[in-house]
């Protein structure tokens, strides 16, 4: 009997736990085929997640919960998940029931008919504010234009992975992560399933917009090179101007004289190349940040408890 793993980070889902767990038992019962696990990863909540979880475990041997030492957020969440879940395939899901349970049933039927990665893309994004909307379909086209790989839009984690994709992404041990990246870093065949995002039905989500803006240069600075390569062209293309403009008004200066004039072109042109070098330094900054953390090479996530027993 293949058995099908369901991985759901959590993080302050104490009342959502309630209203999933139902409709999960309802999945499993229709689909008795098959041997069920339920992982779920407790991303250092601070209301009553890690109870709800200690509860559901003790009724229902097919729950697993993986408790952290603290947040360390859901990308270091959803890689506990990875090294933790058994089965021979993994679907992703948030516990908030944006996911629909009952579209498991189909990423199953094509994972079933040879596909590695069966993803879900959204139809729409539910309720969501315009400018967040628009926000992360502009992310996904600059990091599509920017990146050396096909990068799926408007897809997030909601998808089912075979164990060869689980492998791959376990190897994968980079701190600085961003997942949705690596599903199509690490290739495979891939089938696309198109769902209606539901609304949450409990809580508030802890992504704000600067968290949101935190993942977007996670995701560009971790798979493209091509914003230091901008900065070059702007740097060779301000320097050229700069050259230019410096012969010109030599060549001025000698033939008609040189006037003292031109106080607020001198300003502007100082602010313009100091905001381009800072620019710059931030850019390569962003890297370099990246790079000292990776060298540190502490682990990305210390677990506390797995299924009530300590870890430490």
């Amino acid at each position: 009997m293949k058995k099908i793993s369901i991985l759901i980070p959590c993080y302050n889902e104490e009342k959502s736990l309630p209203l999933l767990y139902p409709e999960l038992v309802k999945l499993m019962d229709a689909n008795q085929g098959y041997d069920w696990e339920l992982m779920f990863v407790n991303d250092g909540s601070v209301d009553g997640t890690l109870a709800e979880l200690q509860r559901l475990r003790q009724q229902d041997s097919r729950v697993s919960y993986v408790d952290l030492s603290r947040n360390f957020g859901k990308e270091a969440a959803m890689l506990a998940g990875f090294d933790y879940v058994t089965g021979d395939c993994t679907v992703i899901m948030d516990a908030d029931m944006q996911h629909p349970p009952t579209l498991i049933p189909e990423l199953v039927k094509w994972w079933e008919q040879g596909y590695d990665d069966v993803y879900a893309k959204r139809k729409s994004r539910g309720r969501e504010s315009w400018l967040r909307k628009r926000m992360s379909l502009l992310f996904y086209k600059v990091l599509q234009l920017s990146s050396r790989f096909d990068v799926l839009q408007n897809v997030g984690d909601f998808r089912l992975l075979d164990r060869k994709c689980i492998n791959a992404l376990r190897k994968m041990r980079e701190s600085e992560r961003y997942t949705k990246g690596m599903y199509c870093w690490i290739g495979f065949k891939k089938k696309e399933v198109e769902f209606v995002q539901g609304d949450r039905v409990a809580g508030d989500s802890s992504w704000s917009y600067g968290r949101l803006f935190s993942l977007a240069i996670d995701g560009i600075t971790s798979f493209t090179s091509l914003p230091l390569r901008i900065s070059t062209v702007i740097g060779f293309i301000v320097s050229l101007l700069a050259f230019c403009y410096m012969v010109f008004v030599f060549t001025e200066a000698l033939i008609w004289g040189d006037p003292v004039q031109g106080y607020p072109t001198l300003v502007v042109l100082i602010l313009f190349l100091g905001g381009i070098q800072l620019l710059s330094l931030g850019i390569i900054g962003e890297y370099i940040g990246r790079i000292y953390n990776e060298t540190k090479n502490r682990p990305d996530y210390i677990v506390r408890e797995f299924n009530g027993e300590d870890v430490l």
